[in-house]
């Protein structure tokens, strides 16, 4: 069983080394700053026994995650981890400017080396986390909450699939595009069909979508249909093609092309952007849809969206049923800060920085 499923159902607190499964080399502090590095030479030298207390803040109005991974990490390399006493938020937990996320208390040499790795994983996991969730209030402006899908594979380094799945979900995406995306929260990747599926089969959107049907039959059906640049046209052949079982269409048009529908339709054209996936194809295409009796056929859009774009959509009752997002939710715009803000019981830190009190941090226990 996985540790996600063990924490939802209470049996444990925090997810651990298991779920994350660090690179060993942290603890050779091969990926902490220098400097950090000679401070823990320089306090084992000369302060062996001062006790520091370092805290973690940020300044944004923000979903807050990474704090169980940064408490594995804590409890997996610093040196007397049983002797830190260790209070925290919780992943998921809404946060303000300057909120004081975290604290750590113990001798400096055993863990403050660790600093920069902490501030990292805060301020990815949250940003990625904030993003999505922003997005996912966006998405649900209508009155109706569209579902949305993380497909942040192609928008940055592999390695970084499992920790911004799982920060996707926890800011509130329902699907994620790789099955290592959903690895630490426990599901499986979702997915239908890329565009190299259709150019297999000539661009005969019908017969690649009859081999995956015939592949997958326990899947969902949904047809991707700006191959050809013909939204309309494909999805019509589709509905037709598959009746009932099409589930839905995904339209990805890039936003450098302008879709055949409004070359049919030039009268339409002066008074908007025709290019991608804009709001009058989608009508356009929904009521093509309805006027054959295809109104079960749900739209899925994808293709640069972020959440100005999909407020937009959203405000204007553009009839989207899902969206599928990437690169927007992966831009890093939180960052964490630590400080040394005790000194072996005693107020001492920088000009500027001063210990603030947090009555939601919750002491974590060592297991």
């Amino acid at each position: 069983m996985k540790e996600i499923e063990l924490k939802l159902q209470g049996k444990i607190n925090r997810l651990t080394n298991h779920t994350f499964k660090f690179d060993e080399r942290v603890k050779e502090g091969w990926f902490s700053a220098v400097y950090f590095l000679k401070t823990r030479e320089i306090a084992r030298k000369f302060k062996p026994e001062s006790r520091v207390t370092m805290q973690f803040f940020q300044k944004n109005e923000a979903v807050l995650c990474g704090t169980d991974e940064v408490i594995a990490l804590l409890h997996t390399f610093a040196d007397n981890p049983e002797e830190l006493v260790i209070k925290s938020l919780k992943d998921g937990d809404k946060i303000s400017p300057f909120e004081t996320v975290l604290t750590i208390e113990g001798r400096y040499q055993d863990f403050g080396y660790l600093e920069g790795l902490i501030d990292g994983i805060l301020a990815r996991r949250t940003s990625v986390a904030t993003n999505v969730y922003n997005v996912v209030k966006a998405a649900a402006v209508s009155g109706t909450q569209k579902p949305v899908i993380f497909m942040g594979d192609r928008d940055d380094h592999f390695t970084t699939q499992a920790g911004d799945g799982y920060a996707a979900y926890i800011g509130g995406a329902t699907a994620q595009a790789t099955h290592a995306m959903s690895e630490w929260w426990g599901k499986k990747g979702m997915g239908t069909m890329p565009h190299a599926l259709i150019q297999l089969f000539n661009g005969d959107i019908v017969a690649a979508t009859k081999a995956y049907q015939e592949t997958f039959p326990e899947d969902e059906l949904i047809s991707l249909v700006d191959y050809n640049n013909d939204v309309i046209t494909d999805s019509l052949k589709v509905a037709r093609e598959f009746g009932k079982e099409l589930k839905g269409v995904r339209v990805d048009t890039s936003r450098t092309m302008i879709d055949k529908y409004f070359l049919r339709n030039q009268h339409l054209l002066g008074t908007f952007d025709p290019r991608g996936v804009n709001a009058q194809l989608i009508f356009a295409l929904r009521k093509s849809l309805d006027d054959e009796g295809f109104g079960h056929v749900k739209i899925v859009v994808s293709g640069g969206f972020s959440e100005d774009r999909i407020l937009d959509f959203e405000k204007s009752g553009v009839p989207v049923d899902m969206y599928g997002i990437g690169s927007s939710l992966l831009k890093i715009n939180i960052g964490f800060t630590g400080d040394n803000v005790v000194l072996d019981g005693t107020p001492q830190a920088k000009a500027g920085r001063r210990l603030r009190l947090n009555p939601r941090l919750e002491k974590v226990e060592w297991n």
